[in-house]
C-alpha cells in the first residue's frame, strides 16, 4: 500500500526513474526519433478513444483471464522486448521474467538483451516469447533459435520493422554513443546517480551478451546503431519462409502496420501479427498504432497483439475494445526498474491489474470480449 501511495501510476514510476537513472539511459529509454510526433500521437490517439460509463449494474466480478497461443495468462498484458534492459537497471531480463512467470504473463526477450537466454532460463515462466532479430547468416538464425528453444521460450516473435536503423537524436544528444564510450560527460551523468552506478558496478558493464557470441568486431557504427546492425538482415517473404522452416513453435510476426499486407500473411505460416510502430522508435512519420488496428482486425482472424503508447490499465482496454487480443508494454516496465529496482515490476503489474478492474467496473463490463459494446462511436 505504501508504493500505492507514492506511486499509484505510471507517469510516477517514469517521473521517478528519470531522478534515479543517469540522463543518457533515460534517453535511451525514453526517446522516439525524429520529432517524436508518431511517440506522442501514439499516447493521444489512444486517449481519444471513449467508453460509456454504466449504472446499475450491480457488482461484478471481472475475468481477466486471456488465451493466446495455447497458453492461458492471468492477465491481457506482458512484458515487451527493450534491447540492452540491463542498461536500465542490473539483470533487468531475470527480474523481469521472474515477475512474469509469477504474475503468469508473458515475458519476451530481445535478441539485443544484456542476457542470454540461458541466463534467464532458471526463471522462465510458462508461456515466454523470444524476439527475433533476423541475422543475416542462416547458421547463426538456427543456433539462436535453438538456444532460445532449448532455454523454454515458447513463441518467436520475428521483428520486421527495424530494416534500416532509426536515428534517434535524444540519445546521440545525451551523449551515448556505440560503442558506449565513458567520456567525461557520460561519467559525469553516471556520478549524479550513485545508487545506479554502485549496482551496475556491482553486476559488471551491461553489454549484449548473445551476440557477443557471434561476432567480436565492434567496428566504426553511427552514434546510435549497435553492433546488432552487423549481424541483421532486412527481411522479405523468402527470410519469413526461412525462420518458419527453424522454429517450430508459435510464429508472431512483430511490426505490422499495413492492413493490405495481412491476407500475405495467411499464407506463410504465421501464427500472431502484432501490431506496432515500435513506440515511434523507427520511423516518425508512421500513423499511430491504435488508428490502423480496426483495419488489421477486419482483415484477419489471426490473434492480434498490440503495443505503442500505453499508459495504464485504461489503455489497455482501449486496445483491446478495437481488436487486439493482448497487449505488451516494454518502457512501462523499465520505468518501473529505474524507479524501483528489483520491486518495480511487481508493483506496475498490481498497478495495472488494479486500473484494469476500476475502469471496468465503471463502464459494466465483467469479460473483456464485451468491452466493444461500451465503446462511444468515433
Amino acid at each position: 500500500m505504501e508504493l500505492h501511495s507514492t506511486y499509484p501510476g505510471l507517469p510516477d514510476l517514469r517521473a521517478a526513474a528519470r531522478k534515479r537513472i543517469p540522463k543518457f539511459v533515460f534517453e535511451y529509454l525514453d526517446s522516439g526519433t525524429g520529432l517524436e510526433t508518431t511517440t506522442s500521437s501514439n499516447a493521444r490517439r489512444l486517449q481519444d478513444i471513449k467508453f460509456m460509463p454504466s449504472i446499475l449494474h450491480g457488482t461484478q466480478t471481472p475475468d481477466l483471464t486471456t488465451k493466446l497461443l495455447g497458453h492461458s495468462y492471468a492477465r491481457p498484458f506482458g512484458i515487451a522486448p527493450v534491447g540492452m534492459s540491463g542498461l536500465i537497471w542490473p539483470d533487468a531480463e531475470r527480474l523481469l521474467a521472474a515477475e512474469a512467470a509469477k504474475a503468469n504473463i508473458p515475458y519476451c526477450l530481445s535478441t539485443v538483451a544484456s542476457q542470454t537466454p540461458e541466463h534467464v532460463a532458471p526463471v522462465l515462466g510458462d508461456g515466454a516469447w523470444f524476439q527475433l532479430y533476423p541475422p543475416k547468416d542462416e547458421r547463426i538464425l538456427k543456433d539462436i533459435t535453438r538456444r532460445a528453444k532449448d532455454a523454454g521460450f515458447e513463441a518467436l516473435a520475428l521483428t520486421v520493422d527495424v530494416p534500416v536503423a532509426s536515428r534517434r537524436e535524444r540519445q546521440t544528444r545525451s551523449g551515448l554513443t556505440q560503442p558506449p564510450r565513458l567520456s567525461p560527460r557520460i561519467l559525469w551523468q553516471i556520478a549524479q546517480r550513485p545508487t545506479w552506478a554502485l549496482a551496475t558496478a556491482k553486476n559488471g558493464a551491461p553489454r549484449m551478451r548473445l551476440l557477443d557470441d557471434y561476432i567480436d568486431d565492434n567496428r566504426n557504427l553511427p552514434p546510435t546503431e549497435h553492433i546488432g546492425y552487423l549481424l541483421r538482415t532486412s527481411p522479405d517473404l523468402d527470410y519469413l519462409r526461412q525462420v518458419r522452416a527453424a522454429w517450430d513453435g508459435p510464429l508472431i510476426l512483430k511490426g505490422v502496420m499495413d492492413a493490405n499486407q495481412v491476407k500475405t500473411l495467411h499464407n506463410e505460416g504465421v501464427d500472431a501479427l502484432w501490431v506496432s510502430n515500435h513506440a515511434g522508435r523507427q520511423f516518425d512519420g508512421a500513423p499511430a498504432s491504435i488508428d490502423v488496428l480496426p483495419e488489421i482486425r477486419a482483415a484477419t482472424k489471426l490473434p492480434l497483439i498490440f503495443d505503442s503508447g500505453i499508459g495504464g490499465g485504461l489503455d489497455i482496454l482501449r486496445a483491446l475494445a478495437l481488436g487486439a487480443d493482448f497487449v505488451m508494454l516494454g518502457r512501462a516496465w523499465h520505468y518501473a526498474l529505474g524507479a524501483l529496482g528489483a520491486n518495480g515490476p511487481a508493483h506496475l503489474t498490481d498497478v495495472l491489474h488494479k486500473d484494469i478492474l476500476a475502469n471496468l467496473g465503471q463502464i459494466g463490463v465483467e469479460h473483456l470480449e464485451d468491452l466493444p459494446q461500451r465503446l462511444v462511436p468515433r
